[in-house]
């Protein structure tokens, strides 16, 4: 669910890209919505960003925008498996994808804002 809106004034539908300025270049970059809200891009809807217009003798780089990105919790799945894959490769021990266990208990380590460092003290 996309909880950011697009930044144009009164209009309150859900932000499906992001657009920054370039302004040593005279340029604005139209890209995909970005991870999180940043200082300086704008979210905007998929009006908005379509009906998008730059001062004169600036350009438009309009990167691939999907209006309705499709993500699911296997994403997230994946992304977890790659970076497990990366710290037990660092470790010297990569396992097979079909060897690894879930980890019956865990221990945190280290908590740095939303980020949890967990260790399995079986290993």
């Amino acid at each position: 669910m996309r909880s950011r809106r697009c930044s144009r004034t009164s209009c309150s539908a859900p932000a499906v890209a992001t657009m920054t300025y370039v302004y040593a270049d005279s340029t604005a970059v139209l890209g995909p919505l970005a991870l999180r809200a940043e200082p300086g891009a704008y979210d905007l809807c998929g009006r908005h960003a379509q009906g998008l217009s730059v001062p004169l003798g600036w350009e438009v780089i309009r990167l691939a925008v999907e209006e309705e990105p499709q993500h699911s919790v296997d994403d997230l799945l994946a992304l977890a498996d790659a970076v497990r894959e990366v710290g037990l490769a660092e470790a010297g021990e990569a396992p097979r994808r079909e060897e690894q266990q879930p980890p019956t208990e865990l221990v945190e380590l280290a908590r740095k804002r939303h980020l949890t460092v967990l260790t399995d003290p079986d290993r």
